[in-house]
């Protein structure tokens, strides 16, 4: 049966606390303590039977207190400040219930109420030091594609951690992620929500195109929103002069976007987007940073970032090489996932084994119309023989009982140029060359199957290859003049991160955007929103 402390008043049983007397062990030398104490730890445990990581701390710990007594205060101020951070980490803070806790302890009056109030507070605390960790958000459940291993941090670990912590403060800040990146977003989520609560950057630029020469309301409009935005120091210039165009080719590096320094369509509509669109990828990106946390990104690592196009190398922090890419197709299964994994070869004069998903979606319904068709890529039959188009009679098959893979040979006109970088993973995406240069010239580049291509290839083979060889360049021209299908083991293997940010600060502070190009931050973002992520809450 619940014992309650019935003959205690909420004066006495709060002056308890605050002496500091429940902090006690639960053995009391006398009936009426323990029949009071069994009442809290019978609370606390009928409390946290939700949770069995909880419930196994409070077991094995005897019930002793977190948060419920003076000695405890300086946790519970440090959970409370943590708390108080939430939206500014784009958390979803009414999931943790802070103004609901702090009632509850203005006006607890009874053992059992206290032990129901510890356990609400260790609850509140794994969410939320879950969700600051590693995310409030389970991704895969959102889209499919996003199939990063999130590290999620152990309940007991946080709660051990925390209890024997002697700056729980500084315990419960390194929870939050280390990286600058987050850091950087958390600071632009500030700056924006106090530009949203002062009017946003003002009224839309009313123009087709602005260049430098030009005059007039337009003009003006586009100057005051670029000083808003921070790229235009305060002026009173009607004209679109130097400084103007200075700033618009800045905004322009910025979003990608070609930096000739003239207010065109696509800038426009870039400059005219509204503060709370982009606020909507500020929050995304920090929760995909949460879901990254924990994740040794590696002293030297690959970093591709998909809605950006671009494959870079960063060594020690600072990039050393970049390349644009072409990604995964905005249809179905052609999008490109997002994973880390590491690169372990590169193969020169690669041939290209067609994914099934190819082969009988694609090739075989061209081959049933003309047996001929794809004639540079080989029949496979079972045992690894190549078949004459001759022998088989494609009318007889269809995508399940198909059963030949299909193979084409290294040459020039490979699918996958002349090498390819692996980093074995379930997804059978890895980057490779490709004969199809133009498409490096597009703006949106997502055209291939879903693998990325690489729009200087043999550039990232040298990258690479300088790990380990005195002349790399040498040397992987030699391995490429054999016309050989030959693979390259990298001595040391490197850390591929293949990403999704469409807002990221950049060296000089700012914060770049890309468009949504899989519509996978929207969805996200929904996901958040339901979640109880508030856009921009209210300042004080």
């Amino acid at each position: 049966m619940t014992a309650y402390c019935s003959g205690m008043g909420r004066a006495a049983l709060v002056a308890m606390m605050m002496a500091g007397g429940a902090m006690a062990p639960f053995v009391a030398a006398d009936p009426a303590r323990a029949q009071t104490i069994s009442g809290f730890a019978q609370a606390v445990a009928e409390s946290t039977a939700v949770s069995p990581d909880l419930s196994a701390f409070y077991a094995t710990h005897g019930y002793a207190p977190l948060w419920t007594t003076a000695e405890s205060a300086t946790r519970r101020a440090a959970f409370f400040a943590a708390l108080d951070q939430a939206d500014a980490n784009g958390l979803p803070s009414a999931r943790y219930g802070a103004d609901d806790l702090r009632a509850r302890f203005a006006s607890i009056e009874t053992e059992r109420e206290r032990g129901q109030l510890e356990a609400a507070v260790s609850l509140a605390y794994l969410a939320w030091a879950r969700d600051i960790n590693s995310g409030a958000l389970e991704p895969k459940k959102i889209d499919p594609g996003i199939v990063r291993e999130i590290r999620r941090p152990d309940p007991q670990a946080l709660l051990s951690g925390l209890a024997a912590s002697p700056a729980p403060a500084r315990f419960l800040r390194d929870l939050t992620p280390k990286s600058p990146r987050y850091a950087a977003l958390v600071k632009a989520r500030l700056d924006l929500q106090t530009q949203i609560a002062t009017g946003g950057w003002g009224p839309q630029v009313s123009a087709k195109r602005l260049g430098p020469g030009d005059t007039g309301p337009a003009v003006v409009t586009l100057r005051d929103r670029l000083i808003r935005m921070g790229y235009l120091d305060r002026s009173v210039a009607a004209s679109y002069d130097a400084a103007l165009q200075t700033a618009v080719q800045t905004y322009q590096l910025d979003q990608g976007i070609k930096a000739d320094g003239i207010a065109g369509e696509g800038t426009l509509a870039e400059i005219n987007r509204a503060p709370e669109e982009r606020m909507k990828s500020i929050l995304v990106a920090m929760e995909r940073l949460r879901w990254m946390n924990g994740l040794d990104l590696g002293k030297r690592h690959i970093w591709v970032n998909l809605p950006d196009f671009t494959a870079r190398v960063i060594d020690d922090g600072k990039m050393s090489f970049e390349t644009v890419t072409v990604v995964g197709m905005n249809q179905g299964d052609r999008r490109t996932p997002e994973f880390s994994d590491q690169m372990e070869m590169m193969v020169i004069n690669p041939s290209w084994s067609v994914p099934r998903s190819i082969t009988v979606k694609e090739y075989l319904p061209m081959m049933q119309r003309n047996p001929g068709a794809a004639g540079h890529i080989q029949l496979i039959d079972s045992r690894g023989r190549a078949v004459s188009r001759g022998s088989v009679n494609f009318a007889a098959y269809n995508a399940r009982n198909f059963p030949f893979a299909m193979r084409q040979a290294p040459s020039n006109g490979n699918a996958l140029g002349l090498v390819k970088f692996l980093f074995p993973n379930p997804y059978n995406i890895y980057l490779h060359d490709t004969p199809s240069k133009s498409l490096f010239q597009k703006d949106v580049r997502a055209f291939s199957h879903g693998c990325i291509r690489v729009g200087r290839p043999f550039d990232l083979a040298y990258a690479l290859l300088a790990a380990q060889e005195s002349d790399p360049e040498g040397y992987f021209k030699s391995v490429l003049n054999t016309g050989a299908e030959t693979t390259v083991k990298l001595r040391e293997p490197v850390p591929v991160h293949l990403v999704y940010f469409t807002a990221l600060p950049n060296a000089r502070g700012r914060i770049e955007y890309r468009d949504d190009v899989y519509g996978r931050d929207a969805a996200l973002f929904a996901a958040l929103d339901k979640a109880g992520v508030e856009l921009a809450p209210l300042t004080n």
